[in-house]
């Protein structure tokens, strides 16, 4: 004889475990919330930055090379670094730097095509 009073998932197919579920949820995202208005804006926003150049370096990469994609996200990280300069910190001349490497990498890229 099976005891089917408690359901094979936990959190399935029961109300309570699904409250128990998004209050969870709903506490994670709060504390990622304040881990995040804790970090300086500066941090944050050069963070997203190396994240347009992965982007660019993936799509350069790629076989064949996504031109038009690796330059929309160039173009999107020259917005930031030239936009924004000295505002962006102690992290202004790496990205300045990155910049300046992933514009060169696109240029050699597009003239081996």
């Amino acid at each position: 004889m099976t005891d089917n009073s408690a359901p094979d998932h936990p959190g399935r197919g029961d109300a309570h475990g699904d409250d128990e579920d998004v209050d969870a949820a709903a506490e994670v995202l709060a504390e990622a919330r304040q881990r995040l208005a804790e970090a300086p804006a500066d941090l944050v926003v050069s963070n997203h930055a190396m994240g347009l150049y992965e982007l660019a370096a993936i799509h350069l990469t790629a076989a064949p090379p996504h031109l038009a994609e690796a330059a929309l996200a160039i173009d999107a990280l020259g917005c930031l670094v030239d936009g924004l300069g000295e505002r962006l910190g102690e992290n202004h001349e790496v990205l300045r730097d990155a910049l300046e490497n992933i514009r060169l990498a696109f240029v050699q890229v597009k003239d081996t095509l």
